[in-house]
């Protein structure tokens, strides 16, 4: 049976315990400086951290899956909780762990779950933001960050007026589609309709989202450009190519490190503008998945425990940086004190979990490429909703079978 005997994958040496941990990107190469510590408290258990790149990860654990040789813990991206959960993969959490629920943003543990119950753990935290040019904003007339479409709008023309030249507002990669996702997600309708079966793009709060997002290129305050075409980031961002720009926590360092020590009182970070406030964004960041394969559930699950333990997870942001996923541990690391970090909270109070599919990285995928035909000019807001849900009604009809036939939940 696929992903299920998989003993033999999960040594034992001389009595011994080896747990398969699969860990993807920075945190790949320095989770291994917190396993001492689990070693000694678990006598006869051994971590073996097996680092992955990201962009092997999600190909890599379903070839495992179907050679029946995942490992006993990995990382994993939220968004792929859905698609291993589809498949049989995963160990919900036991009710001995439900502790382990506690203490986390409420939009991220949505994203863990499947039909309420919880199938992995997360981790670490991130979601989309802000970063602004605070001079250049200032120089437009504005002595704070706006906090709605209305005021945000105006701002971005106060903005390219600052800057000059050809200068622009905000940069939207049009090969992206993390920016129009949080516009949508600024709406109180649904994304997804009918038990998530169908587009539900054609709704008034999206193609009012789709008309705010294609005004910005009309008006000349994004660039029509893809990521590929700016050279870097903060480059363009320090020279004032453009002063408002969707990031996470990740691109703080960044700029921190490869701007000027001149710039950094230049730039900061806010909460995202919603068409009646400060609004949501979608919620990111790695959970801790136990295989139901592994043949030592319990030593898999200490683990987990252990690396959700506010202390550790405190520890780690020291080590690596990642926002830690309990709200306890932003406290002990005292990651507010930083006022880059510190909206950050804030913006995940504020997140919402974006529909749990397998078939839901393909539907943004297409929504971004009808957005960048619509902003070239090939669609309206009304004619792109409704492309949108035709490609979205097709790729999830097999859910819809699925849902027919009592085969899905």
């Amino acid at each position: 049976m696929a992903g299920g005997a998989a003993a033999a994958c999960t040594p034992r040496r001389d009595g011994e315990t080896v747990l398969r941990f699969w860990a993807m990107g920075n945190e790949g190469g320095t989770v291994g400086e917190l396993m001492p510590e689990f070693e000694r408290r678990n006598p006869g258990v051994r971590v073996s951290v097996q680092p992955l790149p990201w962009t092997a990860a999600h190909e890599k654990l379903l070839t495992a899956y179907a050679g029946a040789s995942l490992p006993d813990v990995s990382q994993i991206g939220n968004t792929w909780v859905a698609e291993l959960s589809a498949i049989g993969a995963l160990s919900p959490t036991p009710p001995e762990a439900a502790d382990l629920l506690t203490d986390q943003f409420p939009a991220v543990l949505e994203t863990n779950q499947i039909a309420g119950l919880a199938m992995t753990t997360p981790w670490y935290v991130d979601t989309r933001l802000l970063f602004y040019r605070k001079d250049l904003l200032a120089r437009g007339g504005f002595d704070a960050p706006p906090q709605d479409w209305a005021e945000w709008k105006r701002a971005m023309h106060g903005v390219k007026r600052a800057a000059g030249g050809d200068n622009y507002a905000i940069l939207l990669p049009l090969n992206e589609f993390e920016q129009l996702l949080t516009f949508g997600l600024q709406i109180d309708e649904p994304l997804l309709r009918d038990r998530d079966t169908r587009g539900n793009f054609s709704s008034p709060g999206f193609i009012a989202a789709l008309a705010f997002y294609r005004s910005l290129f009309a008006e000349g305050l994004a660039p029509l450009a893809s990521s590929a075409q700016i050279s870097n980031v903060w480059t363009e961002f320090a020279r004032g190519y453009f002063s408002f720009y969707f990031s996470g926590p990740w691109s703080v360092g960044d700029f921190r490190s490869r701007l000027p020590a001149s710039f950094q009182p230049n730039w900061a970070t806010a909460g995202v503008p919603g068409p009646n406030g400060l609004g949501a964004s979608a919620p990111g960041g790695s959970s801790l998945a136990v295989f139901k394969s592994s043949p030592h559930q319990d030593a898999a699950w200490a683990l987990v425990r252990y690396l959700s333990e506010p202390a550790v997870q405190a520890r780690f942001n020291t080590i690596v940086g990642d926002l830690p996923a309990r709200q306890s541990a932003w406290d002990i690391a005292q990651v507010e004190r930083d006022p880059m970090l510190a909206p950050f909270r804030g913006q995940l109070e504020r997140a919402k979990a974006v529909p749990k599919v397998p078939e839901w990285e393909r539907i943004v995928t297409e929504m971004q490429i009808v957005a960048e035909r619509m902003v070239r000019g090939e669609y309206t807001p009304e004619t792109a909703a409704a492309e949108i849900d035709r490609r979205a009604d097709r790729l999830l009809e097999k859910r819809r079978w699925m849902i027919e036939q009592g085969r899905a939940v």
